[in-house]
C-alpha cells in the first residue's frame, strides 16, 4: 500500500466514519485522491465500508501496534528485546534474517501491521490482513552450534501456549512439529530459520503468526481449515498485550532452552499435544506415508510414532489424522 493510504487508514481506525472531502481536508489533497488512495485496500484483507453521504468506515476497528505499550506491558522483559513495528513486510523473517547477517542483537523483534508475503512450512503461505493477526519475528543468538537446536520450534510452541492460557484461550493445543490448532482448525504457526555452523555460535529467527480474526474475504484465501482466537476466548486481548505475553514467555523458555535443551520441556510439550495417543499418518518428503500411534516426542524434539515393527523416530514430515 502507498504512503497515502497508510495515512488515511490510520485516521480511520477509531472505526467511525469519516467523509471523504472531511479525510481530504485533514491531508491536503482533493477527495478524487482519496477514492483513489482506498480504493484497492480491500486487496490486502483490510475490509472498508463505504456509505453515500457518511463516507468511509474500517470494520472492525483497527487496534494498532504501538511499541510503547508493547513495552509497558513487558514491564522488566522490555530490556531483553529491541522491538520495531513496520507499517508492511513482505515476510517479517525475511527482513529480521538479513538485519541478523548485519549484526543485529540478540532479542530483536521484527513485527508487521500488514505482512503481505507470509512464509510457513513446506514453502507455504501465510494469508493475513491488516489488523487481524499477529504476525513478528524475534532474533535470538545461542553459543551452541546449530546441532543443539534441535526440538527449539517445539520449545516456542510451548511458550505460546503458556502465553495464551493468561488469556483463558479454550481449546488450544499443539501439532507436531510447529503448528497451534483448535478444534476448527489452524490457529498460527512458527517458522524457524537458523544461521551459524554446526559447533556455533549460532542463531534463529523465529516467525510466529496468530490468527485474531478471519473475515471472510481472507478466508477464501486459506487453503486448509482454519481458527482464530476470537473463537476461542471470551473477550480477545489487544494485539500489543498479546505480543508482550509472547515475548515474555519467549524469553524464560528460550534462556531455559540455552541451558538445558528440548528435555525439560518435554513433558509440557506432550500435555498440549493433540494428537497425544491418536492414530495418524506421517506425510514423508520422499512421497511415503507411515501409519501409527503418536506417542508424543522424545527428549529432542523427535516424534514418536508406534508403527508396524515398533516404535520409530522421526525429524521430518507432515503430519496428519489416519
Amino acid at each position: 500500500m502507498t504512503p497515502r493510504t497508510w495515512q488515511l487508514l490510520r485516521l480511520l481506525a477509531d472505526g467511525e466514519f469519516h467523509s471523504g472531502v472531511a479525510l481530504a481536508h485533514q491531508l491536503g489533497v482533493s477527495r478524487a485522491t482519496v477514492f483513489a488512495a482506498l480504493s484497492s485496500v480491500a486487496e490486502f484483507g483490510v475490509q472498508l465500508q463505504r456509505i453515500r453521504g457518511r463516507g468511509y468506515r474500517l470494520v472492525p476497528v483497527w487496534q494498532q501496534l504501538d511499541a510503547g505499550q508493547v513495552n509497558l506491558a513487558l514491564a522488566a522483559d522490555a530490556a531483553c528485546f529491541q522491538l520495531e513495528i513496520l507499517q508492511q513486510a513482505t515476510s517479517t523473517n525475511t527482513g529480521l534474517l538479513r538485519r541478523a547477517a548485519q549484526g543485529a542483537v540478540s532479542g530483536s523483534v521484527l513485527a508487521a501491521e500488514l505482512q503481505t508475503g507470509g512464509r510457513g512450512r513446506i514453502g507455504r503461505s501465510w494469508h493475513s490482513g491488516l489488523g487481524n493477526a499477529l504476525t513478528f519475528s524475534l532474533l535470538w543468538r545461542f553459543n551452541c552450534g546449530l546441532n543443539a537446536l534441535s526440538g527449539l520450534s517445539l520449545a516456542v510452541g510451548v511458550a505460546i501456549m503458556r502465553a495464551l492460557q493468561r488469556f483463558e484461550v479454550a481449546g488450544a493445543g499443539l501439532k507436531w512439529p510447529n503448528d497451534i490448532l483448535s478444534s476448527d482448525g489452524k490457529l498460527g504457526g512458527v517458522l524457524i530459520e537458523a544461521q551459524g555452523d554446526m559447533y556455533g555460535p549460532s542463531c534463529v529467527v523465529i516467525g510466529i503468526g496468530l490468527n485474531c480474526s478471519l473475515p471472510p474475504a481472507l478466508s477464501q484465501l486459506i487453503t486448509q481449515r482454519a481458527s482464530a482466537l476470537d473463537r476461542l476466548c471470551p473477550a480477545v486481548p489487544g494485539r500489543n498485550q498479546l505480543l508482550a505475553a509472547i515475548l515474555q514467555e519467549l524469553a524464560g523458555v528460550l534462556q531455559q532452552f540455552s541451558s538445558s535443551g528440548f528435555a525439560c520441556f518435554q513433558e509440557e510439550w506432550q500435555r498440549y499435544h493433540v494428537q497425544q495417543n491418536l492414530p495418524v499418518r506421517l506425510a514423508m518428503p520422499d512421497g511415503s506415508s507411515v501409519n501409527g500411534i503418536a506417542l508424543g516426542v522424545s527428549d529432542s524434539g523427535e516424534l514418536r510414532l508406534a508403527a508396524a515393527g515398533g516404535v520409530r523416530l522421526f525429524n521430518s514430515g507432515e503430519v496428519g489424522a489416519c
